[in-house]
């Protein structure tokens, strides 16, 4: 092969969702290509949603049954979300964490400390950056590199 043009260069990669993904959540990969809400230790996390989105299903697109007539949607949302997998974000703490502290999942797409000897390293998907570490529950400043 002679060579190969990058599909994205830089930014974000946009996925669609399987179910409803609030901006600033850690989002997994899911079947079929869909992301979803990560799970506690997610091994397959991919990112951070930009945006809040929901499923196509739930936004109404398609047919009415009873008329035949196209639905139009008029859904807030968008079934796509914009996923960073690099940069600095605001984001929700599960458990209390350190400046510099390593992060993994935690429930509801919320970063958690990662546990040296105990989590293996494929669970790391950023660290702390708040100077003053971060109180279980609160927002802080998180640097995510999702290797």
């Amino acid at each position: 092969m002679p060579g190969v043009v990058p599909v994205y260069q830089d930014g974000p990669v946009t996925r669609q969702v399987t179910e409803t993904v609030k901006g600033g959540q850690l989002v997994e990969a899911r079947s079929a290509g869909l992301v979803g809400v990560a799970a506690v230790g997610s091994k397959v996390c991919l990112g951070v949603a930009s945006k809040d989105a929901v499923p196509t299903a739930t936004s109404q697109d398609g047919t009415d049954s009873v008329t035949g007539l196209p639905i139009i949607n008029e859904y807030p949302y968008s079934p796509y979300v914009a996923v960073y997998d690099e940069g600095y974000f605001n984001l929700t703490y599960a458990a209390a964490a350190a400046f510099g502290q390593k992060l993994k999942c935690a429930a509801n797409g919320q970063v958690t400390p990662f546990v040296s000897g105990t989590d293996t390293p494929d669970m790391l998907v950023g660290s702390c950056q708040e100077p003053l570490g971060v109180a279980s529950g609160a927002v802080g400043l998180t640097h995510i590199d999702i290797q």
